[in-house]
C-alpha cells in the first residue's frame, strides 16, 4: 500500500491486530497493494490532527503465496460488502431499541424496586 497517499489509513487495535486500507475503497488487494497507477492517488501533505501512537508503524501482514484476485472474486467481495452495508443500520437500530427498552425497564418503578431488593450473588 502507498502509505504516503492521502487516502491511506492504518489502525492498530488493542489486540495488536492492524488494519490497512484505502478510505475510498479503491484497493481491492488491500492490505498488500494499491492498484497500479491509481487515478485517485494524492500525496499526503501533512498529518494534521492525527494522534500517532508509536514511532514504529506495524508493517503489512505477509502476503499469502497463492493470492489471485480476479474480477469474479472482487465482485463476490463487493457483493458481500454491499450486504453488510445494507443490514448494518438495521442491526444498529435493533441494538439501540433493545438498549432503550432495557433502560426504560430499569428506570420504571418496578425496575427500581427490583434493583433495591435484588438478591446478592
Amino acid at each position: 500500500m502507498r502509505e504516503d497517499c492521502k487516502h491511506f489509513q492504518s489502525r492498530t487495535y488493542a489486540s495488536g491486530e492492524s488494519a490497512r486500507f484505502c478510505v475510498l475503497d479503491l484497493a481491492p488487494e488491500a492490505p498488500w497493494r494499491c492498484p497500479e497507477n491509481c487515478p485517485r492517488y494524492e500525496r499526503r501533505i501533512a498529518d494534521v490532527g492525527w494522534v500517532v501512537g508509536s514511532v514504529r508503524r506495524p508493517g503489512a501482514p505477509d502476503e499469502p503465496e497463492m493470492i489471485e484476485l480476479n474480477d469474479e472474486a472482487a465482485a463476490l467481495l463487493d457483493e458481500a460488502e454491499d450486504i453488510l452495508n445494507t443490514i448494518g443500520p438495521e442491526i444498529v437500530a435493533e441494538h439501540r431499541r433493545a438498549e432503550a427498552k432495557r433502560e426504560a425497564s430499569e428506570n420504571s418503578l418496578l425496575g427500581r424496586v427490583r434493583r433495591r431488593f435484588r438478591r446478592p450473588g
